[in-house]
């Protein structure tokens, strides 16, 4: 499986169906990952439940999956209830929707205010590969971290919306402690974890970017820029994340 990576810039505008077909265009791999409500930009605010996608439009979307499996993140309305949610569709169809469990409401982060938390975590299955995907601040979570490293997925999405923060040193804080935990849940679950993150500015916020592929033994396997548009691809070898899953006796 060839896996992309698409840390791009968001609009803070709900995207159209002709729009995403035509970034699609640009775009090569048998899956193609965007961040975290990458179909909306991050700070809606009150404009969230306007601009909030229905089932109905979802399905829409899920038809330029043909040929190829798509990840997107975005606004998704059920009657009176907005979430945040990661999207995985193939042949034409959504195969999985996950909504996002924990929901930071501190400092420059406002999401308990605008979203409804999502009640579960499952894996699924597609194309032979058992998928788990996490949205951004569950990453974060105790409780998320053991319930991955207990499913053991073969591959671990995670879609974020991480602004840049803690610079230090010559170094960005929040990539150091965004590589310890993905690493961590790289070799606990014995997954590759493929991380998106946007860029871009909205309202004062910089997001850093910074996507990577980690592997099951938790090394980076490949890292885009900091604060660039990039898509990063990476074919996966679904060899080595049976071995460390035997490595580490995983039944």
């Amino acid at each position: 499986m060839n896996i992309t990576l698409v840390q791009n810039s968001p609009k803070l505008k709900k995207m159209s169906y002709e729009k995403l077909k035509e970034e699609l265009a640009k775009i090569e791999g048998d899956l193609v990952i965007f961040p975290e409500l990458s179909l909306n930009g991050y700070l809606l605010k009150d404009a969230v439940f306007e601009d909030a996608y229905s089932l109905v439009e979802i399905e829409k979307l899920a038809t330029l999956s043909m040929g190829r499996d798509l990840v997107f993140g975005c606004v998704l309305r059920e009657e009176h209830k907005i979430f945040n949610v990661a999207i995985y569709c193939s042949n034409s169809k959504i195969v999985h929707i996950h909504k996002k469990s924990v929901l930071p409401n501190y400092g420059l982060f406002q999401e308990a205010r605008f979203f409804f938390e999502g009640d579960e975590l499952k894996s699924f299955r597609i194309n032979n590969t058992e998928i788990l995907m996490v949205i951004c601040e569950e990453m974060f979570s105790s409780k998320i971290l053991d319930k991955i490293s207990s499913i053991k997925p073969e591959l671990l999405i995670v879609l974020a919306n991480s602004p840049a923060r803690g610079f230090e040193d010559n170094k960005l804080l929040i990539e150091s402690q965004w590589n310890s935990l993905l690493s961590a849940s790289a070799i606990l679950s014995g997954a590759y974890v493929a991380f998106v993150n946007r860029v871009g500015f909205e309202d004062g916020l910089g997001f850093w970017g910074g996507s990577r592929f980690v592997s099951p033994k938790g090394e980076v396997i490949k890292r885009a820029k900091l604060f660039e548009k990039e898509h990063l691809r990476m074919d996966l070898d679904r060899k080595l994340s049976q071995t460390q899953k035997y490595l580490l006796r995983i039944k």
